[in-house]
């Protein structure tokens, strides 16, 4: 079975600059586009350790299990959309699974959130809950969920759909959107806005951590520091230039040694 994509891959070039980013950056961002509701709100990581992703969605959708289909001798099948879509991961994709907000049952456990990691995809997602969280938390790929639970899918869940729309946590996710993942949570970035925000995204990361370094300094928020005055902009890109000043002397005292 092969899984058509919709989009050609994103350039690694503007992955790297969400790198950069963080998911409440993004939100603001995203706000001033008119979007609000792009956060998989309760959706965390069950390992924070790890820094975070990015990555383009690879879509499933999961609907109400029936008793007389969702068996275990039908997990041999070769028509299992589970494995089926576990397998056809691309470097670099996002599994996002849509178990429509429900943690009765797990989306999946430790043998596909492993098998995902030597596809080398970028992390995987559900609303709802992961098996062997304790086991899942040393797997090195970022995975995020709302619960844990023992409970298997086939008790609650049918894998319905590939690369379909699908709602996560309540957002639409569409094929080939990107997401970026935090130790917070994740967001939700249409794919057709990725462009877009990214260089605003990266210069408001950068302005609020010179923001937050002058609050750590106990200077109030009140008077213009937060949100920031054009006085404070001026002296925050007096203070980068100064940086960036600082930097080039630095490189070239080294290259002269």
């Amino acid at each position: 079975m092969t899984i058509e994509r919709p989009h050609p891959r994103l350039d690694s070039a503007l992955l790297d600059k969400y790198r950069k980013t963080s998911t409440a950056t993004l939100a603001t961002r995203l706000f001033a586009e008119g979007l609000r509701n792009q956060y998989l709100v309760g959706v965390t990581p069950l390992n924070p350790t790890l820094d975070g992703f990015v990555g383009e969605a690879f879509t499933m959708r999961f609907i109400p299990a029936r008793e007389d289909i969702d068996t275990l001798e039908g997990l041999y099948g070769a028509d299992n959309l589970q494995w089926i879509g576990v397998e056809s991961l691309g470097e670099g994709e996002v599994l996002v699974i849509d178990s429509r907000s429900d943690i009765s049952a797990a989306s999946a456990g430790d043998m596909l959130v492993t098998r995902a990691m030597h596809k080398k995809a970028a992390a995987v997602i559900t609303d709802g809950a992961f098996r062997d969280g304790y086991v899942i938390k040393d797997i090195a790929l970022p995975t995020y969920s709302r619960a844990v639970t023992s409970t298997s899918r086939l008790s609650q869940f049918h894998v319905a759909d590939l690369q379909v729309p699908i709602g996560c946590a309540g957002v639409a996710v569409y094929p080939g959107d990107l997401l970026v993942g935090d130790r917070d949570g994740v967001i939700v970035i249409p794919r057709h806005l990725a462009a877009q925000i990214v260089d605003e995204a990266v210069e408001q990361e950068e302005l609020e951590a010179y923001l937050h370094t002058r609050a750590l300094a106990g200077e109030p928020l009140i008077g213009g520091l937060y949100p920031p005055s054009e006085e404070t902009k001026s002296d925050y890109r007096q203070w980068k230039a100064a940086q960036q000043e600082s930097a080039v002397l630095a490189s070239g005292n080294g290259a002269a040694r």
